[in-house]
This record gives C-alpha cells, structure tokens and sequence, in this order.
C-alpha cells in the first residue's frame, strides 16, 4: 500500500470514514435522493430545496452530515501535503486567519497550524454530528422531541 494511502486511513489522521444513514430510515431515503439529485447534474440550488412533505431539519441534518463526508474525503486526500513545517497557520487566502476556541481547552482564538486546527476542526463537527440531543437518528427519540416541542409551544 502507498504511502500517500495508508495515511488517507490512519486512525491519528483527521481523515474518518463516511457516517452512514440506517437503511430503511427516513434519512437514509432523504439522503438517497439528495445523491440522486446531486449526481445528475442537476442545478445544484435547486437541488438542495427542501422537497414538499419532507422535514427541514431532516433534510438540513442529512445536507450537513453528507457535506463532513465530503470534506473529510478531500481533506484526507491532501494532508499529507499539509504539514505543521508547510502549512503552519490556517488561512483563507493571505486576508484570513482562523483561530481555534473551544472553551474547553483553548479559552480565547488561538492560532494554530493548520493541521492541528483541521483535527480540532473535524473531532468537533464529528462529536456535534454523533450528538443525539443535535441530530437524532432514533425515530422514537424524533417523536418524542417533536411530542415535546408541541407540548411545549401549547403553554
């Protein structure tokens, strides 16, 4: 195996594998049609519209977790030429720096090189995206959020 590939798949890489849908869900047939859609070169606006009957955060958590896959895979593809000695600040061009806070261990935007700031980056979205309080996979767990927020909007 290349070396460029064993670091695509090594564990201490930000690079993940892709998070995946339960077959039989609602997400996952939303998410069959966000592919389907975004595959047949098809506008890209109106491909992510939100089809009639279908529920907007949903379709946005679906959006959200097939856009991480997305940038892991490409980010995966190009780390290895992204090292602390070649990239040591994270920017957007020669006008931006991004600076990492995360009130846990960086209290205040602190700049960083940006392979340990894309690490930093993807652990975070990756513990959002896994939260069950953010984006519920349970369909029990979705009835009863929606239960609540009926319940609660009727006060």
């Amino acid at each position: 195996m290349s070396t460029a590939l064993k670091q695509v798949f090594n564990k201490d890489k930000t690079f993940r594998p892709k998070r995946k849908f339960e077959p039989g869900t609602q997400r996952f047939e939303l998410h069959k049609r966000a592919q389907a859609s975004l595959n047949s070169g098809v506008d890209l606006k109106a491909a992510v519209q939100l089809p009639s009957g279908e529920d907007q955060n949903d379709w946005v958590a679906v959006h959200v977790v097939d856009f991480f896959n997305r940038i892991n895979l490409i980010y995966g593809t190009i780390c290895e030429f992204c090292t602390e000695k070649t990239c040591p600040v994270m920017a957007g061009g020669p006008k931006y720096e991004y600076r990492w806070q995360d009130d846990m261990k960086y209290k205040k935007p602190t700049a960083l090189p940006a392979p340990q700031y894309m690490n930093l980056l993807m652990d975070w979205i990756e513990v959002q995206i896994n939260n069950e309080d953010l984006f519920p996979t349970n369909v029990e767990t979705l009835m009863m959020v929606k239960r609540m927020i009926v319940r609660s909007s009727m006060k």
